[in-house]
């Protein structure tokens, strides 16, 4: 978020502060950050409020800023930040939190409002367009987000540079809530959440399966031509593991725990301390390096419900993983192949336009990663230098590093301009350390490898909700679960139908034939609302003429085609993996 955006939605937080106050006196405001699409405030109210309460609150806030010019600041000693808020047990705790850090304690006023605030406001409220905020919602949020304390009423809004951009970013999400993955995943029984099973752990019915297999072979497809070579570890591993790798004490309460009867185990939360294992158990020297292993392996992580959604945040991860084990020069050759790999995948899914790639690297507070200064400067140059060698669209970010070592995120934009994080690439210098990993080099002597880490769909599972709602369920020919539906007009047609369902299937095109007692409208309509590529009506013309109709999903038709030539049209469509039916 660029800084003069932050600054307004910062400064609307202010505002809107000011007006739920003057309408509702009697309430205690606490904090107002700017967020990804606007900002939010959190109140305790004496009463619960709706959103009906929304266009009131709203109004009055446009009412207030005719009249604010600016902020001005203001440092305040701890006694008197506390005498002004001694009403306001919320601000009297984050009072001390400051004081407890050695910081100061600053107010923020614009005209008869003021708020304890570390700053980042437009310089002149004019900056701020009238028509360019909305509120949008009220929601439940606990303070400090912990279900222990107190259950506030958040406040959202949206807000942007232009009334253009607020319009654009509403129409989009409209088109979000028709393409929502939740709704149109169910619909088309491609998964399934069981509260039996349990919230974050998705079950995927035999048509999520297909496209789930697709994308897996896919991608291995693309890996064994570049020298991977696939590997398999188990769900659960000791204790003593994620200790070694350091990842027991990073991800703490979000580790799945297993007790067996003598020995303590973790659902794994990752793969790449398995592989790890798998590379220690071998004797190789630089004549075998670089080592890749790919696996698609499911992992584990204790999210918090009120976090998880439909496949795009989930607790059973299925990542594309794999590892590399190369010596420091291989490193900007083995992520330029990985780098070509991504490319080809998000041409294939018809992502690539506009996306870009952020550089993450450690953050001032170097207590929070692994490793030396000499490993992480190593592994930060040799991402640096791939990035503009390959002249990737880059943009650095620090403190978004790994834990244990720095990465590159790739950003891609959807079919409506949403922007997903999904590739991911990472230079670990570390986990060898702590393996006490070696090879033996060209001079004879044991040597350390590197590692890079790298997931090309990010998992599966959200890959998958992604692309549903990418494709608005309307997956190209070669994903789709079913590529065919051919519909019988009566039953004498049923012969034909099948001879030509039998055609497609000995070419392994996946082909349905709906010839229930259902009505002709009906079961054409079942295939258009299973969003199938193909739909093939067979009445006495076609069985008399030996041509087909080909209604296209798009409402296009192929009129009077030869069964041959529909089926040599199909097989390109697939074996190209064309995006266009």
């Amino acid at each position: 978020m660029k800084e003069q955006l932050h600054n307004i939605r910062h400064s609307l937080a202010h505002l809107l502060a000011a007006a739920v106050l003057e309408l509702y006196p009697d309430t205690k405001n606490t904090i107002g950050p700017a967020i990804d699409d606007g900002f939010y405030y959190d109140f305790e109210f004496s009463s619960p409020i709706s959103d009906k309460e929304l266009p009131k609150i709203e109004k009055k806030m446009r009412e207030i800023l005719k009249t604010w010019k600016g902020f001005t600041s203001e440092e305040k000693t701890p006694a008197e930040a506390s005498t002004h808020f001694a009403h306001n047990p919320y601000k009297v705790e984050l009072i001390e939190e400051i004081v407890n850090k050695g910081e100061c304690i600053t107010f923020y006023t614009s005209g008869k409002f003021t708020d304890l605030c570390r700053g980042g406001h437009v310089e002149d409220t004019k900056e701020i367009s009238a028509d360019a905020f909305k509120l949008d919602r009220v929601a439940g949020a606990y303070w400090r987000g912990d279900e222990k304390n107190k259950m506030l009423t958040r406040i959202y809004g949206l807000a942007f540079e232009t009334k253009e951009e607020l319009d654009a970013f509403i129409i989009q999400r409209e088109e979000a809530k028709k393409r929502d993955h939740k709704v149109i995943g169910p619909q088309m029984k491609l998964f399934t959440i069981s509260s039996l099973i349990g919230p974050g752990l998705p079950l995927m019915q035999p048509r999520g399966m297909i496209i789930r297999k697709e994308i897996e072979d896919y991608l291995w497809k693309m890996h064994s031509k570049k020298g991977y070579h696939r590997v398999w570890t188990p769900h659960i591993a000791k204790v003593e593991l994620y200790e070694t790798s350091g990842h027991a004490a990073k991800f703490g309460d979000e580790l799945f725990r297993v007790q067996g009867k003598e020995d303590s185990f973790i659902l794994k939360p990752m793969n790449c301390p398995h592989h790890m294992q798998i590379f220690a158990d071998n004797q190789f020297s630089y004549r075998d390096m670089p080592l890749r292993y790919f696996e698609p392996a499911t992992v584990y992580r204790d999210e918090k419900s009120g976090q998880l959604g439909g496949l795009t945040r989930v607790r059973s991860i299925t990542q594309d993983d794999g590892h590399l084990f190369c010596t420091t020069e291989q490193i900007g050759e083995e992520i330029k192949t990985i780098v070509s790999i991504i490319k080809e995948f998000y041409t294939t899914m018809g992502l690539i336009n506009g996306y870009w790639v952020r550089l993450s690297l450690r953050g001032d507070d170097k207590t929070k990663y692994l490793g030396s200064d000499e490993v992480w400067e190593k592994a930060e140059g040799a991402l640096t230098k791939v990035c503009e060698e390959e002249k990737l669209p880059y943009k650095p970010a620090k403190d978004e590093a790994a834990f244990y070592g720095p990465k590159l995120d790739f950003m891609f934009k959807d079919a409506i301009g949403r922007e997903w994080q999904l590739a991911t690439v990472q230079c670990d210098f570390n986990l060898p350390e702590r393996f006490d990993l070696s090879f033996t080099n060209n001079e004879g002597k044991k040597e350390r490898p590197v590692v890079i880490h790298r997931a090309i769909s990010g998992s599966l599972e959200r890959f998958m909700g992604v692309m549903i709602e990418h494709f608005a369920g309307n997956f190209p020919v070669w994903l789709s679960p079913v590529q065919v539906s051919i519909v019988p007009v009566r039953e004498n047609h049923n012969d034909l139908a099948k001879e030509i369902a039998n055609m497609l299937k000995e070419k392994d095109i996946r082909v349905e034939v709906l010839d229930e007692n259902d009505s002709l409208g009906k079961r054409i309509n079942h295939a258009k609302a299973s969003k199938v590529p193909y739909v093939i009506v067979l009445g006495d013309k076609e069985q008399t003429a030996g041509v087909l109709t080909i209604e296209k999903r798009d409402g296009t038709k192929i009129v009077d085609i030869i069964k041959d030539d529909f089926l040599n049209q199909i097989l390109e469509k697939i074996n190209s993996k064309s995006l266009d039916l």
